[in-house]
C-alpha cells in the first residue's frame, strides 16, 4: 500500500515538473515554423520543376530554349545571385558578433546584387515578350515564365524583407526577435540561391542543348 502511494507521488511529481516546464522557447517555435515554410516552398518549386520538365518540348511550333536563351545573361544573373549569397553570409557572421556596420554593409551589398539580378531577369522577360515569345505562346513558355517568374517574385519579396529588417534593426537594435528574423532571412536567401542554381542548370544549360 505504501509502495503504491509512493509511486503515485512520484508520478504526480513528474507531471508537475512537466507542467512547470511550459511550452518550448519562442525562438525554437519560430525556427521550426520557418523551416516548415522553407520545406513547403521547396515542395512548390519541385512541382514547378516537374511541370517544366514535362512541357519543355511542348513548343507548339514556337521558339525553343536554344533560340531564346542567352547564356551570357543567365551566367551574369547567376554570378550576381551567388555573390549576393556570399555577402548575405558575411551579414550573418556580423549578426552573430553584433557588428552593426558589418550587418548594414552586407545588407546593402546583398540588396544591390539582388536588384541587379532582378533587373536582368525583367529585361530578359520583356525582350522575350517583345519578340512574341510570351507565356501564352506555348506550354513550354508558360512553364518557363511560371518557374523563373516565381523565383524572381521570391527574390523581390526577399529584397523588401531585407529593407524592412534594416529599418527594424535601426529602431529596435539587437532585440531577440530582430536577430531571429535576420537569421531567417539569411536561410531564405540561401535557399533561393540553391533553387536558382537548379534553374540555371536545368532550364538554361540543358535548354540550349539541341
Amino acid at each position: 500500500m505504501n509502495v503504491a502511494v509512493e509511486m503515485d507521488d512520484v508520478r504526480q511529481g513528474e507531471l508537475l515538473d512537466i507542467s512547470e516546464a511550459g511550452p518550448a522557447p519562442k525562438r525554437i517555435i519560430a525556427g521550426f515554423g520557418f523551416w516548415i515554410f522553407l520545406l513547403s516552398d521547396i515542395v512548390m518549386f519541385s512541382a514547378l520543376f516537374a511541370a517544366y520538365a514535362v512541357l519543355a518540348k511542348a513548343t507548339a511550333g514556337g521558339p525553343t530554349g536554344a533560340q531564346l536563351f542567352n547564356l551570357r545573361t543567365a551566367a551574369m544573373e547567376t554570378a550576381f545571385l551567388l555573390l549576393s549569397s556570399y555577402s548575405c553570409g558575411l551579414m550573418s557572421l556580423a549578426i552573430n558578433s553584433r557588428q552593426r556596420f558589418g550587418i548594414f554593409f552586407g545588407a546593402v551589398v546583398t540588396f544591390l546584387l539582388g536588384a541587379a539580378f532582378l533587373n536582368l531577369e525583367l529585361r530578359e522577360f520583356s525582350d522575350m515578350i517583345a519578340a512574341g515569345a510570351g507565356p501564352q505562346r506555348s506550354a513550354f513558355l508558360s512553364a518557363f515564365f511560371t518557374l523563373v517568374g516565381c523565383h524572381g517574385l521570391h527574390v523581390a519579396i526577399g529584397l523588401a524583407w531585407l529593407v524592412l529588417m534594416m529599418v527594424q534593426l535601426s529602431i529596435r537594435g539587437f532585440a531577440g526577435v530582430v536577430v531571429r528574423r535576420l537569421l531567417c532571412f539569411s536561410l531564405f536567401w540561401h535557399a533561393l540561391d540553391i533553387i536558382w542554381v537548379l534553374i540555371f542548370t536545368i532550364v538554361y544549360l540543358m535548354g540550349v542543348l539541341p
